[in-house]
């Protein structure tokens, strides 16, 4: 990896606006290096990206997501990571994973989806590869499918599983577990993890009051506080 910064884009929802300030916060106070930080609110795409959120869509980013090469104008490495997260250690760590080998890589879930909704009743898609595009590094240079006209006009289903890649067997590369734990979440066939990185409340955080009370709360509420407690001065 030849960069000397990571370049990164985080999700925006302008109905959910708190938790993507708390993550940038819990990233910048660990982070050994330098970070480029693009908020992806789709407000400030309308130029050249104006699909609609769909009806499978359970955030503004959901598509909006796969632009990050285009963004990036299709150099070096870049990190997209939803706003429903928060990181407990040093994030760059993720730029020894940025090897040539591979297009993009992500950390891959054999996630068990029990429930038909989750956070604010938002529907529960069921779908192969649930949650890999949560935390995803893109090889930018190798992801030129990704143009906006494509973005706009492919389906979310095969944005989110990787159809645009030639073979998704070799140009996917793995990113360990520990980098997108989901709370609350049983995953199949996969490792326990006792010390995440990374935590993604998928269902719901303690940012919603109907979840304020899930796995690894603590976390998030403790970063959420430290933001607060520079309101005193």
């Amino acid at each position: 990896m030849n960069q000397n910064y990571l370049n990164l884009f985080i999700g925006f929802d302008l109905t959910n606006r708190i938790p993507g300030y708390v993550l940038l916060d819990s990233i910048l106070e660990k982070s050994s290096i330098p970070i480029r930080v693009t908020y992806l609110n789709k407000n400030n795409l309308q130029g050249f990206f104006n699909r609609p959120r769909g009806e499978f869509d359970s955030t503004d980013f959901s598509i909006s997501r796969f632009l990050v090469p285009y963004l990036s104008n299709y150099q070096g490495w870049s990190l997209f990571i939803d706003n429903d997260m928060v990181v407990r250690t040093d994030i760059a760590e993720l730029t020894n994973y940025m090897v040539e080998d591979y297009s993009v890589r992500c950390v891959k879930h054999n996630q068990i989806v029990k429930n038909d909704t989750k956070f604010r009743g938002e529907r529960q898609t069921k779908y192969n590869m649930k949650n890999w595009t949560s935390v995803i590094l893109f090889n930018n240079e190798k992801c030129g499918a990704l143009t906006p006209e494509y973005v706009e006009n492919t389906s979310g289903l095969d944005l989110h599983q990787f159809k645009w890649l030639k073979n998704i067997d070799t140009e996917i590369g793995d990113i360990p577990l520990s980098w997108n734990y989901l709370a609350d979440v049983e995953s199949m066939g996969q490792e326990q993890v006792n010390n995440p990185k990374l935590i993604h409340y998928t269902e719901g955080g303690p940012f919603f009051k109907a979840t304020k009370d899930c796995e690894y709360a603590k976390d998030w509420l403790d970063a959420y506080n430290r933001m607060n407690d520079y309101l005193k001065y």
